[in-house]
């Protein structure tokens, strides 16, 4: 099968979507993603962007737990 249609989307940014990422320095790299750090929006590559959502999940999941629990241990006060 040919893939003649590959990188189209990414043809008419400028320098073919390539730049500096916004986070860990590295140039000429693709930085086709825009997230949110301190409270600017800057254009990331994939491993950062990989990198902040695996932050994110973990923190959820550690959330999670928290969350769940601190129902329980009310409930028995309420009822004594």
């Amino acid at each position: 099968m040919s893939k003649n249609h590959r990188g189209s989307g990414i043809r008419s940014l400028a320098a073919h979507g390539r730049g500096t990422c916004g986070i860990c320095g590295k140039t000429d790299i693709k930085v086709l993603w825009e997230k949110e750090v301190n409270g600017e929006t800057v254009k990331v590559c994939k491993y950062c962007n990989a990198a902040l959502k695996n932050k994110a999940k973990v923190e959820a999941r550690k959330a999670k737990p928290a969350a769940e629990e601190a129902p329980a241990a009310e409930e028995p006060a309420a009822e004594a």
